[in-house]
């Protein structure tokens, strides 16, 4: 179908257009911002179609719409004279084309039309999409809620989370309280209502007047009630026009390139995101250059509303049928979440916990019966003594408290030597009943359960046992004489100045320091301490302390020897419970010592990024294996030779390097970055990173002469090593906690590579036809191939994972910049789709709030036409705010059901609770089960 009008005469001669316009009496008149009353509107259009088939008359189809307050129906479609003059000609093909209109009319009915000429030109357009496009639903009249319109009402949402759109009441109180002469000034409209951004307010401001006309700073309060009502319209055209007075500063009805890249870096700012600030005039002319075409150097209303219109891709129609499969499975597979018998409640919540626990459960339960065993043993024992006659109950629990000081001063060694907790949960089958990820957590559980023995034993010993001991009678005296000598003790210090008594003494203090600065609140520097005291914050201070042990250790055996009322060598045990234990640790130690020393590392780059990251890639030890999600301990002497310190690996196995990204958060990191910057410089030759080094010269020994020295000691297991368990895995990394899963996704991508290039490469999606998922997806169309090269292929059970869910949530735009690389890699290897990538920004206001609405469209134009994502600067387009991870459940639980979901988390504590219940809930109520696994350091 081809368009005629008066704006293409010199194109297309003789053809002509005739409009007309009715304005219905019986309607209301349009209060909307474009200030148009309720009409009708026909124009006729040429069908060239009519001429190709030899017919001499041309043929014109008139088109007759009728334009309502919010809507745009279509009124008729039938033939029409050629001239324009009046007989009505029956024809079949025109007939057709009518009813298809019809049936189409919300299709092209969001396009509001602002002029004549551009509605005749919009429609010309949509008929000619028309005449190729496959069917879609009767729809009888233009509905917003099921068009693209809304998404622009939801892109176009412009006061979202702010107190005003609550009511008036509230913002009238406040009015009273910062207006002056009972006038509210521009710098505090924010302020009144309920906005923090009061450079974006103030924009907001001055678009609300200059649209009635106000000049000044200050307005009235009815003037700020008319100002909320237009804020608290949720009708698109009243949004769209508040976003376009915005724009339009100069109220000329257009918007030039210099108003375009203001509001771009308004918005930029609002968001904080600095490189789309840096760069918006590049952004404003590809805005003109989509929505000017014509070189005219402004864009008109129509332009804008026409972007922000645009149809919605088949991945939202794909949404919109998962949205009702979704439903459809919550209907179906979620049970009732509230039982109404407390018995039953109660029964289904304790099995609940027991199958997501039992491995803690059974651990602590042991540990648990252990300690009481030893307590009660010893308790009863000097309960049937001489010394409870004198003494009492005091020195049973004194005693018992003893006995499960040492047990506990034993095992609080074993969570930490990290090669034995390493070799048990790779090598033998314990890794499946002890929950070895728990290993920090289990540590610090002991170390309480050594205060509760230090408290019983001491407290028992310096408030009950010795005062009775010196106020006994000399009868009752007499049996202590082995024990405590003759003459008898004639005061307390006798008690305190002996080998049992400083040792122990010293041992409380010195273990009340390293309890203490252990805590999170002095480990991670949140206690402010006045002056020199400061020093005893941070994780040296922990670091430092915590080694006292050595010195307690040594108290501990001394103590334990020099017993009053135990004078036989073999009933002095303190010896026997920490040979084992201690002999294990120092092994430990050593083994690091000899590692390091004969296993040397090279520096081949050194990348800073924003963000405070310091990237380091190492030469891999020759025999060093280990397995994507692990970390290793790095030392740099430069900073402290005796520090070691955990990271996770962010290289594959199959890499030649080995790398760790290092965020600074504490003085061991921030001196390991300065250190580094030294011998830094800016980048070259589009390059990332702030400041980098590269060197490649493995074969020289003198490569790297100005880099300090590194050494690195692992690799160390940990819990994202179990990923390969699962078909089907969710990755969730805050910020810098991304690292152990990028080596993840690296991996990935490494095995795809290699299926490919030995063609043994199907991994398909979750279909029940190719048996719903069952293993690793590698083809056995090519068994000779794949036992030809079983050496260097990936096999079916060491290549599991058929799809992996990675969400990286950080909250500031040059994060992205770290794992640049990996993600274009992952957008350009990942053909069918294994990995689904999500980047989510949250300094970006949520989608539907005004400040990161040209924020999105921007986005998407720019990534549309360049492929590339303005917020990441990768090829994965990013998400704004945070993430709802019930949906995420949601979505996952619908797209894999019967399957069970490996869910690993490493970041802040805050989302942990969050994700570990979401998992619970859809395993208990869904037929996906979903394992919730979390990264301890």
């Amino acid at each position: 179908m081809q368009k005629t009008g008066s704006e293409e005469a010199g194109k297309h001669e003789g053809s002509h257009i005739v409009e007309t316009e009715s304005v219905g009496s019986d309607r209301g008149g349009f209060s909307g911002p474009l200030g148009k009353r309720g009409s009708r509107k026909s124009a006729r259009f040429n069908l060239p179609a009519a001429a190709a088939a030899g017919v001499d008359d041309e043929a014109y189809v008139e088109i007759t719409l009728d334009v309502r307050e919010d809507t745009v129906a279509v009124h008729s479609v039938k033939p029409a004279a050629g001239g324009g003059g009046g007989g009505e000609v029956e024809d079949s093909e025109m007939s057709l084309l009518a009813r298809t209109l019809e049936r189409r009319s919300a299709s092209f009915g969001s396009s509001v039309i602002r002029t004549a000429s551009s509605r005749i030109r919009q429609v010309s357009q949509e008929l000619r999409r028309l005449a190729s496009a496959t069917k879609r639903p009767a729809v009888g009249k233009f509905d917003r809620s099921r068009s693209a319109a809304a998404h622009a009402l939801k892109g176009l949402k412009f006061i979202t989370k702010t107190d005003g759109a609550t009511g008036w009441p509230a913002v009238e109180k406040r009015f009273d309280e910062l207006a002056v002469d009972d006038a509210l000034h521009r710098s505090v409209f924010g302020q009144c209502i309920g906005m923090k951004e009061k450079e974006f307010a103030g924009e907001l401001f001055d678009a609300l007047a200059r649209r009635r006309n106000i000049t000044g700073e200050k307005i009235t309060k009815a003037e700020l009630r008319e100002f909320l009502e237009q804020i608290a319209d949720q009708s698109f055209d009243s949004r769209l026009q508040t976003f376009f007075d915005m724009v339009d500063k100069n109220l000329d009805g257009r918007i030039t390139e210099e108003e375009v890249k203001e509001i771009i870096s308004l918005s930029a700012s609002a968001n904080k995101l600095s490189k789309i600030q840096e760069q918006a005039e590049e952004y404003a002319r590809l805005i003109m250059e989509e929505l000017d075409p014509n070189e005219l150097g402004y864009i008109e209303i129509y332009n804008l509303e026409m972007l922000l219109l645009q149809a919605p891709s088949q991945s939202t129609r794909i949404g919109a049928t998962n949205s009702r499969n979704l439903s459809q499975l919550l209907s179906q597979n979620l049970r009732p979440t509230q039982e109404p018998n407390p018995v039953r409640r109660w029964y289904q919540r304790t099995k609940y916990f027991l199958e997501d626990n039992w491995q803690r459960v059974w651990v602590m339960a042991l540990w648990l019966c252990a300690c009481a065993a030893l307590f009660t043993w010893k308790f009863i024992q000097y309960r049937q003594r001489a010394v409870y006659h004198v003494m009492g109950y005091c020195v049973c629990v004194a005693k018992g408290g003893a006995e499960t000081l040492k047990f506990n001063m034993a095992l609080i060694l074993l969570p930490v030597c990290r090669n034995t907790v390493t070799w048990l949960r790779t090598k033998t089958m314990l890794g499946k009943i002890v929950p070895f990820d728990d290993n920090l957590n289990f540590h610090k559980v002991i170390a309480v359960g050594i205060a509760v023995g230090v408290g019983l034993h001491t407290i028992s010993h310096l408030t009950c046992d010795f005062p009775r001991l010196l106020h006994a009678t000399n009868a009752e005296y007499e049996p202590m004489k082995h024990f405590f000598g003759d003459p008898r003790p004639n005061n307390y210090w006798w008690f305190v100045k002996g080998t049992e008594g400083w040792t122990g003494l010293v041992m409380v203090v010195l273990m009340a320091v390293a309890f203490t600065l252990a805590t999170p609140w002095f480990r991670r520097g949140r206690v402010s301490l006045p002056g020199p005291f400061n020093r005893l914050t941070g994780f040296n201070a922990f670091w430092y302390s915590h080694h006292l042990f050595v010195i307690v250790y040594i108290l501990f055996i001394v103590h334990g020897y020099f017993l009053y009322l135990s004078k036989k060598w073999y009933k002095r045990t303190t010896w026997m419970y920490l040979a084992v234990p201690m002999i294990v640790y120092a092994s430990e130690r050593l083994i690091r010592a000899f590692r390091t020393s004969i296993r040397p590392v090279k520096i081949r780059k050194v990348a800073v990024y924003p963000g405070n990251v310091l990237a380091l890639h190492v030469s891999k030890p020759q025999g060093f294996k280990y397995r994507s999600g692990q970390y290793v301990f790095v030392n740099c002497a430069a900073v402290s030779p005796f520090q070691w310190h955990p990271f996770s690996i962010t290289s594959a196995p199959q890499d030649d390097n080995i790398s760790v990204h290092i965020r600074t958060l504490g003085d061991w990191t921030r001196q390991l970055k300065a250190v580094f910057s030294e011998v830094c410089q800016p980048p070259t030759g589009g390059k990332s990173g702030l400041l980098r080094a590269d060197y490649g010269d493995s074969s020289n020994d003198r490569a790297n002469p100005r880099f300090p020295r590194v050494l690195i000691d692992g690799p160390y297991g940990a819990p994202a090593q179990d990923y390969k368990k699962y078909e089907v895995v969710l990755l969730v990394g805050l910020g810098i906690g991304a690292t152990p899963f990028i080596s993840i996704v690296k991996d990935i991508v490494n095995n795809i590579k290699q299926l490919e290039s030995l063609g043994l490469s199907d991994i398909d999606d979750d279909d029940p036809k190719n048996g719903g998922g069952g293993g690793g997806g590698v083809s056995n169309s090519s068994n000779g191939e794949h036992k030809q090269h079983a050496s260097t292929s990936v096999s079916t059970s060491s290549f599991k994972t058929r799809r992996a869910y990675f969400y990286w949530v950080t909250r500031e735009q040059d994060s992205f910049e770290w794992f640049r690389g990996v993600m274009n890699e992952v957008a350009e290897t990942d053909k069918k789709g294994v990995i689904e990538l999500h980047n989510y920004c949250t300094s970006v206001y949520e989608e539907g709030d005004a400040r990161s609405a040209l924020i999105a469209m921007l986005q998407s134009l720019n990534h549309a036409k360049h492929g590339v994502d303005v917020v990441s600067g990768t090829r994965v387009k990013s998400h704004f705010a945070r993430p709802n991870w019930r949906n995420v459940y949601k979505r996952i639980a619908l797209s894999h059901r019967d399957k069970r979901i490996g869910v690993f988390y490493c970041g802040a504590p805050t989302l942990t609770k969050e994700l570990r219940q979401l998992a619970q809930d859809f395993s208990h109520k869904t037929t996906t089960k979903f394992d919730f696994h979390k990264e301890n350091f």
